[in-house]
């Protein structure tokens, strides 16, 4: 008996070093989670009604992370521009506000409806704000970068993700990327063509 027991105890203690459990132990339940995660392509709108992607009848989507106090919020203007010239052709622009980068969004979600279309015109939908970064980010960022790779999660504000109008991601594009880009609408028209 000494012997097994000179030989177990260096084991458990080695075994609890590397970070592995010592003995058998059985798995811990669920944690019971009062409602399901949220799916990929649900938002809640600006307005406080729900936002579905894949409901909104377009070919493409262009999601855009924004912000109201950042050097590329005159991406605004360039996106809305972009919106009316292909609404029609079945292009959607959402714009996921957010202050996740140094604060950016400090808005609440009236004030970021009012200075969207104060100073850029905006009618293209909103969604409330969102996390787009971290463990709280939407779960269409871990979805967008799970297919993408890396590039699909945002690194400052105005990043956007292309999607097909089902919610399949396409493409990601850092915030340095204009709404005019010619590569940018290229891929655009090519989604829109389908």
């Amino acid at each position: 008996m000494r012997r097994r027991l000179a030989v177990f105890v260096p084991a458990a203690l080695f075994a609890a070093a590397c970070g592995a459990p010592a003995v058998s132990q059985t798995p811990a339940p669920a944690a019971n989670k009062e409602s399901p995660a949220m799916p990929a392509t649900q938002f809640t709108s600006i307005n406080g009604t729900p936002l579905d992607l894949t409901a909104l009848g377009a070919k493409a989507i262009l999601v855009v992370n924004t912000a109201s106090k950042c050097g590329f919020t005159p991406q605004y203007k360039g996106l809305q521009a972009l919106y009316e010239n292909r609404k029609d052709a079945g292009l959607v622009i959402v714009g996921i506000p957010s202050n996740d980068f140094m604060g950016q969004e400090p808005g609440t979600e009236e004030e970021v409806k009012t200075f969207c279309e104060i100073n850029y015109g905006v009618t293209f939908p909103l969604t409330k704000k969102y996390h787009v970064k971290g463990k709280e980010a939407h779960p269409f960022y871990a979805a967008a970068i799970g297919k993408l790779g890396p590039d699909a999660e945002p690194g400052w504000n105005f990043h956007k993700v292309l999607i097909k109008g089902d919610g399949t991601p396409i493409k990601a594009y850092s915030s340095k990327v204009k709404p005019d880009d010619a590569a940018l609408m290229a891929d655009i028209d090519a989604a829109l063509k389908g």
